[in-house]
Protein backbone atom coordinates (compact mmCIF):
# COMPACT_ATOMS: atom_id res chain seq x y z
CA UNK A 1 0.00 0.00 0.00
CA UNK A 2 1.38 3.74 -1.16
CA UNK A 3 0.18 6.91 0.10
CA UNK A 4 1.72 9.95 -1.24
CA UNK A 5 2.24 13.42 -0.06
CA UNK A 6 3.10 16.46 -2.33
CA UNK A 7 5.44 18.47 -0.28
CA UNK A 8 8.12 21.76 -0.10
CA UNK A 9 8.14 24.87 -3.04
CA UNK A 10 9.51 22.14 -5.48
CA UNK A 11 5.90 20.31 -5.18
CA UNK A 12 8.03 16.76 -4.13
CA UNK A 13 6.37 13.40 -3.35
CA UNK A 14 7.10 11.85 -0.25
CA UNK A 15 5.91 8.57 -0.26
CA UNK A 16 4.68 6.16 2.56
CA UNK A 17 4.89 2.32 1.93
CA UNK A 18 3.30 -0.19 4.41
CA UNK A 19 2.05 -3.42 3.96
CA UNK A 20 -0.16 -5.51 6.57
CA UNK A 21 2.05 -5.50 8.93
CA UNK A 22 1.65 -2.03 9.64
CA UNK A 23 5.40 -1.60 9.18
CA UNK A 24 6.13 1.20 6.54
CA UNK A 25 9.12 2.93 4.89
CA UNK A 26 9.30 6.44 4.59
CA UNK A 27 10.92 7.66 1.23
CA UNK A 28 12.10 11.21 0.43
CA UNK A 29 10.76 12.95 3.44
CA UNK A 30 10.24 16.46 1.53
CA UNK A 31 8.08 17.94 4.54
CA UNK A 32 9.04 21.57 5.32
CA UNK A 33 6.36 23.17 7.19
CA UNK A 34 4.78 22.37 10.22
CA UNK A 35 1.41 21.31 7.96
CA UNK A 36 3.39 19.09 5.93
CA UNK A 37 5.00 17.19 8.91
CA UNK A 38 1.53 17.14 10.40
CA UNK A 39 0.11 15.46 7.33
CA UNK A 40 2.49 12.63 7.28
CA UNK A 41 2.49 12.01 11.37
CA UNK A 42 -1.28 11.60 11.36
CA UNK A 43 -1.76 9.58 8.79
CA UNK A 44 1.07 7.30 10.17
CA UNK A 45 -0.39 7.84 13.60
CA UNK A 46 -4.53 7.13 12.27
CA UNK A 47 -3.27 4.11 10.53
CA UNK A 48 -1.36 2.46 13.22
CA UNK A 49 1.78 2.26 11.50
CA UNK A 50 5.16 1.61 12.43
CA UNK A 51 8.01 3.47 10.59
CA UNK A 52 10.90 1.51 10.55
CA UNK A 53 12.99 2.34 7.50
CA UNK A 54 13.70 5.65 5.73
CA UNK A 55 14.95 5.82 1.99
CA UNK A 56 16.41 8.45 -0.45
CA UNK A 57 16.47 7.87 -3.54
CA UNK A 58 19.38 10.58 -3.70
CA UNK A 59 19.76 13.37 -2.00
CA UNK A 60 18.88 17.01 -3.69
CA UNK A 61 18.12 19.36 -1.32
CA UNK A 62 14.06 18.82 -1.90
CA UNK A 63 14.32 14.85 -1.10
CA UNK A 64 15.91 15.56 2.25
CA UNK A 65 14.38 18.47 3.78
CA UNK A 66 12.29 15.98 6.19
CA UNK A 67 15.41 13.80 7.42
CA UNK A 68 15.89 14.86 10.14
CA UNK A 69 12.33 15.86 10.78
CA UNK A 70 11.86 11.84 10.64
CA UNK A 71 14.65 11.08 12.94
CA UNK A 72 13.35 12.99 15.64
CA UNK A 73 10.10 11.98 15.58
CA UNK A 74 10.77 8.25 14.85
CA UNK A 75 14.90 7.53 15.46
CA UNK A 76 15.71 6.55 12.18
CA UNK A 77 18.16 7.64 9.98
CA UNK A 78 18.40 7.66 6.32
CA UNK A 79 19.36 5.33 4.00
CA UNK A 80 21.12 6.17 0.72
CA UNK A 81 23.84 5.16 -1.45
CA UNK A 82 27.04 6.25 -0.20
CA UNK A 83 28.14 7.71 -3.54
CA UNK A 84 25.44 10.34 -2.52
CA UNK A 85 26.75 11.75 0.48
CA UNK A 86 28.69 14.33 -1.30
CA UNK A 87 25.31 15.28 -2.27
CA UNK A 88 23.94 15.69 0.92
CA UNK A 89 26.38 17.44 2.62
CA UNK A 90 26.54 20.31 0.04
CA UNK A 91 22.98 21.02 1.13
CA UNK A 92 24.16 23.02 4.20
CA UNK A 93 26.35 25.16 2.67
CA UNK A 94 23.60 26.03 -0.50
CA UNK A 95 20.29 25.64 1.42
CA UNK A 96 20.16 29.04 2.98
CA UNK A 97 21.23 30.81 -0.77
CA UNK A 98 17.93 29.15 -1.85
CA UNK A 99 15.94 30.85 0.85
CA UNK A 100 15.53 27.40 3.04
CA UNK A 101 15.46 26.78 6.50
CA UNK A 102 17.51 23.39 6.76
CA UNK A 103 18.09 21.44 9.71
CA UNK A 104 20.88 18.90 8.54
CA UNK A 105 20.09 15.46 8.13
CA UNK A 106 21.83 12.63 10.47
CA UNK A 107 24.05 10.25 8.75
CA UNK A 108 23.61 6.71 7.54
CA UNK A 109 24.36 4.05 9.31
CA UNK A 110 23.85 1.99 6.89
CA UNK A 111 24.46 2.51 3.29
CA UNK A 112 22.72 0.82 0.29
CA UNK A 113 24.91 -0.92 -1.91
CA UNK A 114 24.12 -0.52 -5.95
CA UNK A 115 22.12 -3.81 -6.21
CA UNK A 116 20.16 -5.76 -3.59
CA UNK A 117 17.56 -5.61 -1.70
CA UNK A 118 15.70 -3.35 1.25
CA UNK A 119 13.01 -4.89 3.75
CA UNK A 120 10.31 -4.26 5.85
CA UNK A 121 7.45 -6.09 7.27
CA UNK A 122 6.40 -8.43 4.53
CA UNK A 123 7.83 -6.28 1.84
CA UNK A 124 10.97 -6.31 -0.53
CA UNK A 125 11.86 -3.76 -2.47
CA UNK A 126 14.53 -4.39 -5.34
CA UNK A 127 17.55 -1.83 -4.99
CA UNK A 128 17.96 -0.40 -8.94
CA UNK A 129 20.80 1.66 -9.76
CA UNK A 130 20.16 4.59 -12.09
CA UNK A 131 22.76 7.52 -11.61
CA UNK A 132 22.32 10.43 -14.56
CA UNK A 133 20.20 13.01 -12.26
CA UNK A 134 22.83 12.56 -9.36
CA UNK A 135 25.89 10.66 -9.04
CA UNK A 136 24.64 7.33 -7.06
CA UNK A 137 20.42 7.76 -7.39
CA UNK A 138 18.32 4.47 -6.44
CA UNK A 139 15.39 3.53 -7.49
CA UNK A 140 13.16 1.13 -5.41
CA UNK A 141 11.23 -1.51 -7.15
CA UNK A 142 8.55 -3.48 -5.14
CA UNK A 143 7.86 -6.70 -7.55
CA UNK A 144 5.28 -8.17 -5.94
CA UNK A 145 3.02 -5.07 -6.59
CA UNK A 146 4.44 -4.03 -9.99
CA UNK A 147 5.59 -0.83 -8.88
CA UNK A 148 8.67 1.47 -9.09
CA UNK A 149 9.74 4.36 -6.48
CA UNK A 150 11.50 6.02 -8.75
CA UNK A 151 12.66 9.43 -7.45
CA UNK A 152 14.05 11.74 -10.23
CA UNK A 153 15.03 9.78 -12.85
CA UNK A 154 11.78 9.01 -15.49
CA UNK A 155 8.62 11.26 -14.96
CA UNK A 156 5.45 11.42 -17.32
CA UNK A 157 6.66 12.68 -20.56
CA UNK A 158 10.37 13.59 -19.42
CA UNK A 159 13.10 12.51 -17.68
CA UNK A 160 15.33 13.84 -14.86
CA UNK A 161 17.35 17.01 -15.27
CA UNK A 162 21.38 16.29 -15.45
CA UNK A 163 22.86 19.61 -15.07
CA UNK A 164 22.94 19.48 -11.54
CA UNK A 165 26.30 18.52 -9.80
CA UNK A 166 26.74 14.70 -10.91
CA UNK A 167 24.47 14.62 -13.13
CA UNK A 168 24.57 13.04 -16.47
CA UNK A 169 22.69 12.66 -19.45
CA UNK A 170 23.90 10.60 -21.47
CA UNK A 171 24.51 8.29 -18.32
CA UNK A 172 21.25 8.63 -17.32
CA UNK A 173 19.09 7.88 -20.94
CA UNK A 174 21.51 4.54 -20.96
CA UNK A 175 20.01 3.61 -16.86
CA UNK A 176 16.33 4.24 -18.51
CA UNK A 177 16.73 2.37 -21.63
CA UNK A 178 18.67 -0.38 -19.72
CA UNK A 179 17.67 -0.83 -16.53
CA UNK A 180 13.97 0.71 -16.01
CA UNK A 181 12.77 -0.21 -19.47
CA UNK A 182 13.22 -3.72 -18.97
CA UNK A 183 10.39 -4.06 -16.37
CA UNK A 184 7.16 -5.14 -16.76
CA UNK A 185 5.23 -2.88 -19.07
CA UNK A 186 2.30 -2.17 -16.72
CA UNK A 187 5.04 -1.24 -13.99
CA UNK A 188 3.28 2.07 -11.87
CA UNK A 189 6.07 4.30 -11.88
CA UNK A 190 5.62 6.84 -8.98
CA UNK A 191 7.91 9.75 -9.81
CA UNK A 192 9.73 12.45 -7.45
CA UNK A 193 7.42 15.04 -8.73
CA UNK A 194 4.24 15.00 -10.95
CA UNK A 195 1.48 12.47 -11.27
CA UNK A 196 2.43 8.26 -11.85
CA UNK A 197 2.93 6.49 -15.36
CA UNK A 198 3.71 3.31 -16.53
CA UNK A 199 6.93 1.83 -17.89
CA UNK A 200 4.75 1.01 -21.31
CA UNK A 201 3.69 4.56 -21.86
CA UNK A 202 6.90 6.55 -21.34
CA UNK A 203 8.49 3.44 -23.82
CA UNK A 204 5.85 4.50 -26.17
CA UNK A 205 5.20 8.50 -25.50
CA UNK A 206 8.50 9.92 -24.07
CA UNK A 207 10.02 12.51 -26.26
CA UNK A 208 13.46 11.60 -25.22
CA UNK A 209 13.31 8.12 -26.25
Amino acid sequence: MLQVFNNNPYQENTYLLYDETGECAIIDPGMYTAAEQNAVVNFIRDNKLKPVLLLNTHCHIDHVLGNKFVFDQYGLKPQFNIGEQEIMDAVVAYAPAMGFRYDPSPLPEVYLPETGTVSFGNTALQLIFAPGHSPAHLCFYNRADNILIGGDVLFRGSVGRSDLPGGNHNLLIKNIEEKLFTLPGDCTVYPGHGPETTIAYEKETNPFF
